[in-house]
């Protein structure tokens, strides 16, 4: 008997471009049309419905984070107080915003170390001193990140752009790839090493992650709490440093890789330091400009009292100057000017929020709830509450947005201390990261590799949570108290 070839189609993918529209849209009438709560101005009531929904948006992406944003700023012209004129003005208030344009500055430097391939050549020099061993190998290609964390603010672009490249050509060359059944030779304990060092080194720096400086703004504008780049850094100096000794070594011990000595990889570094050649000139300014702004943002008050966004422009016209980066360069730095309309919509809708008396009515009622408490218990309860939300959310930014100066607010009407509040929920925002696939830019790209099982990947991601909570809650407590932080 004759059998028929039966060709099945695949089913259609259900398209949900409409209800990612929906979402944001009903949630964002409801608040709208709920009555405020007693002591709630009704402006005040409507702005926090146009922030939700903006919020809900940058999480169901039925347009890029951008577009969401420029609606929200819109609708907020027609919530605020005043004429439609000065609405409008007050809408568009956050592009004046010093720590926004900082972040942007950063990222435009941030093209140099790609461009002129300094990061590339900074990766191969760690792996041809560390690289004789895997342990030594994952050291080498965190401390690469380390180095360039401060000066590029997207952990996606050093990541993906720097870091995983190097990672993928090793773990080829030692034959471990992620679907033939070799990936437990190098490359699964690499991913996960290089990616829980990337969350780690973002939480060490200012400007080592896009929205780091929205929580230091929110921290100035909701609780009058001003972080400073060198206070930052300073305080997650100790902490930071012990998880990224610490973290890999963990890992290692977890799952051990089959491949323990690599004394081949030292080789191929040198090997491709040779191919790049000598130091060039546009590496040396690259390096020059970068040394130099740290000087100016951990010494600026010092150096003449000058500004942390102001050394960024610096660097930037210097590297636009010498040629290192052209004015085309800059122009097609999409991320920097996305980063410019979402992070000036968020920080002027959070602001006006606190302006309008919602966030300290907030923290009032919330305070009231955890006040007899004590501090202590207020602070470590609303702070883990902080930190394990985040499985919740597939974005630092929108997470920070969302929840970071409503629970600072909280934590220091408990009687908290302010700054010490301030820079654990900042430093949170980045560790968080660590638990999920999907929490943070970088993420999808190394767990799209392929090399670790995603209960792999949540498994290690808990543990490495709790480890880093006790590092830089219970160690990096003890060095706070040395600062006076508490």
């Amino acid at each position: 008997m004759a059998t028929a070839n039966v060709t099945i189609a695949n089913p259609p993918k259900k398209d949900n471009s409409i209800l990612r529209f929906a979402i944001p849209i009903i949630i964002g009438l409801i608040i709208y049309f709920l009555p405020p709560p007693t002591g709630v101005e009704v402006e005040a009531w409507h702005l926090l419905a146009v922030f939700v929904a903006t919020i809900v948006g940058i999480i169901a992406k039925p347009l890029p984070m951008g577009a969401v944003a420029i609606i929200g700023i819109l609708m907020s012209s027609f919530v605020l107080p005043g004429s439609n004129k000065e609405a409008l003005g007050t809408a568009l208030s956050g592009f004046g915003n010093g720590t926004i344009w900082l972040i942007v500055m950063a990222f435009f430097i941030s093209r140099g170390f790609i461009k002129t391939r300094l990061g590339e050549r900074i990766a191969y020099l760690f792996m041809a001193k560390l690289g004789k061993k895997t342990l030594g190998l994952s050291y080498g290609l965190i401390a690469t990140d380390l180095v360039m964390s401060p000066a590029i603010p997207s952990n996606t672009a050093r990541g993906g752009g720097i870091i995983y490249p190097v990672l993928r050509s090793i773990a080829g060359a030692y034959g471990s790839e992620p679907d033939d059944g070799t990936a437990g030779k190098i490359g699964s304990f690499l991913v996960k090493a290089s990616f829980q060092g990337l969350v780690i080194t973002s939480a060490m720096f200012l400007t080592a992650m896009a929205a780091n400086p929205l929580a230091a703004s929110l921290a100035a504008d909701n609780a009058g709490v001003e972080i400073t780049w060198g206070g930052w850094a300073l305080a997650a100096l100790v902490p930071g440093v012990i998880s990224l000794l610490f973290v890999p070594w963990l890992l290692y011990k977890m799952n051990p890789p089959e491949i323990k000595e690599t004394p081949e990889a030292a080789a191929i570094a040198r090997k491709k330091l040779a191919e790049m050649g000598s130091v060039k000139p546009s590496e040396w300014m690259m390096l020059a400009v970068f040394v130099l702004l740290i000087v100016f943002w951990v010494f600026g008050k010092q150096l003449g009292g000058i500004d942390g966004t102001t050394a960024a422009v610096l660097g930037l016209a210097l590297l636009l100057i010498t040629r290192v980066l052209t004015w085309d360069d800059v122009l097609k730095e999409r991320g920097a000017w996305d980063t410019l309309v979402w992070f000036a919509a968020l920080v002027m809708m959070a602001s006006q929020l606190n302006s309008l008396g919602l966030i300290p009515w907030f923290g009032d009622q919330m305070g009231t709830l955890v006040s007899g408490a004590g501090w202590v218990v207020a602070f470590l309860v609303l702070s883990l509450a902080y930190f394990y939300s985040h499985y919740l959310f597939a974005s630092n930014t929108a997470h920070v947005s969302a929840m970071y100066a409503a629970f600072l607010v909280v934590a220091i009407a408990a009687g908290a201390p302010a700054m010490l509040t301030a820079l654990v929920l900042a430093f949170f925002s980045n560790l968080f990261s660590s638990m999920t696939h999907y929490g943070t830019g970088p993420a999808p790209v190394f767990f799209g590799s392929g090399y670790v099982e995603m209960s792999d990947w949540w498994k290690s991601g808990f543990i490495i949570s709790v480890v880093n909570i006790v590092i830089w809650v219970g160690i990096g407590g003890l060095w706070w108290k040395v600062l006076g932080l508490w």
